[in-house]
């Protein structure tokens, strides 16, 4: 049983309950069935919320507070949430949270499930920073999410609206990824670099020539590289070189021979060898299955 001293709800309160059949239609929508929302609310000035459940809820349970403070107590620990601050509340689990009495919270709420509902709590579990910058664009998704499924229970709003909510949730699990893809796409030094091997396309490097031409160690520049891109800067280039590749063997009628060349390859052999480990295919090959298409 859920225990609560909410009773008349609070003034400006949303919330939507979805139906049991709708949450069931969600579940089995190839489109919906790996992530779906079954409630969502936004509580203003909370005073008095207090929710207290045993192991038996279904759902995850995600909590953004936008001001005033509260707290969540999951297996015998209280955490404070305060502004900008969001938690995620596994399913399964015990829990209680409370809004603070002199102080109290307003949040955005989401219960959600699905097929990749675990493993994008696994991500959140892995985040040391649950505090984000307040961005109003969070909360212009969240409404519109929020009005789709306040109108109707149309299997493709349903889709899309859970689509968006996958999205919302997203933009906290993976709030660093935004912002260092926003602060640094162009401005920092992999990004020169890779706009660099972008437009020497054509031409063979080593990792001691990229790194004499930003006069930098090598082995400073591997390690900058690999953090930000996953991968070695010589691996990288040649990812971009296939893909160049894919593009001449899809839109022109060069032979491999020329565009290993036009890639910087002196052995077109060695090219193919190399477009084969990326790609699965010979460059023939790609090019007679896509021309079929």
């Amino acid at each position: 049983m859920d225990k609560s001293t909410l009773k008349e709800g609070f003034l400006g309160q949303r919330i939507i309950i979805l139906p049991n059949e709708v949450k069931n239609r969600l579940k089995n929508n190839t489109v919906t069935s790996n992530f779906f929302i079954s409630d969502i609310g936004y509580f203003p000035k909370a005073s008095a919320h207090f929710r207290k459940r045993k192991i038996d809820h279904g759902d995850y349970i995600f909590i953004y507070c936008v001001e005033g403070t509260g707290w969540v107590k999951t297996e015998g620990i209280k955490k404070i949430i305060s502004p900008n601050q969001y938690i995620i509340i596994p399913k399964h689990l015990a829990h209680a949270y409370k809004s603070d009495k002199n102080d109290p919270w307003s949040i955005y709420w989401m219960h959600f499930d699905g097929k990749s509902a675990e493993s994008l709590y696994n991500r959140y579990k892995l985040n040391k920073n649950e505090t984000i910058p307040f961005n109003n664009n969070r909360i212009k998704l969240f409404n519109q999410i929020f009005e789709i499924l306040n109108n109707n229970y149309l299997d493709t709003q349903l889709e899309y609206a859970n689509i968006l909510s996958l999205n919302f949730i997203s933009a906290f699990i993976y709030n660093e990824v935004e912002v260092s893809t926003n602060i640094h796409k162009h401005d920092n030094l992999v990004g020169i670099v890779t706009n660099f091997l972008n437009k020497n396309i054509s031409k063979s490097f080593k990792s001691e020539d990229i790194a004499t031409a930003f006069n930098l160690s090598t082995s400073y520049l591997q390690t900058l590289f690999k953090k930000r891109t996953g991968y070695s800067l010589i691996h990288f280039f040649n990812l971009k070189k296939t893909q160049k590749a894919c593009e001449y063997l899809n839109y022109t009628d060069l032979s491999i021979k020329e565009i290993s060349v036009k890639l910087g390859f002196k052995d077109p052999l060695y090219f193919s060898r190399l477009f084969k480990n990326y790609m699965g295919v010979s460059p023939k090959a790609y090019k007679k299955s896509h021309n079929q298409k």
